[in-house]
């Protein structure tokens, strides 16, 4: 399910860079959408990310060091996340989403 951020606040955090653990984390994660993602954030928009997510990105340190940034050091603290879909928005408080459903949803 794709949602957008809406009226957010960020908060940058440093972490420390572990390329094998980014480069693990890769393998499960839906590229296309980090991708999306990231263009709607302020802190990441002029991060550009390669298209694909190909083996040479994989080894690539300078790419797994903007990877590791936009993933593990960007946090939304406040805001909503809205589905494009139907319009349902689920509101994130201290970086927590509330995605539970409403009493008559269920």
């Amino acid at each position: 399910m794709k949602l957008n951020y809406y009226n957010y606040l960020l908060q940058e955090v440093d972490v420390d860079f572990n390329p094998e653990f980014i480069q693990r984390l890769l393998a499960k994660l839906n590229w296309s959408v980090i991708c999306e993602a990231i263009t709607q954030l302020d802190a990441t928009k002029d991060i550009e990310l390669p298209e694909n997510l190909t083996d040479e990105v994989k080894e690539d340190e300078d790419m797994l060091r903007k990877i590791h940034h936009v993933l593990l050091e960007v946090e939304v603290i406040e805001g909503k996340l809205i589905c494009p879909e139907t319009g349902r928005e689920f509101p994130i408080n201290k970086g927590i989403p509330n995605m539970l459903l409403n009493d008559e949803e269920v």
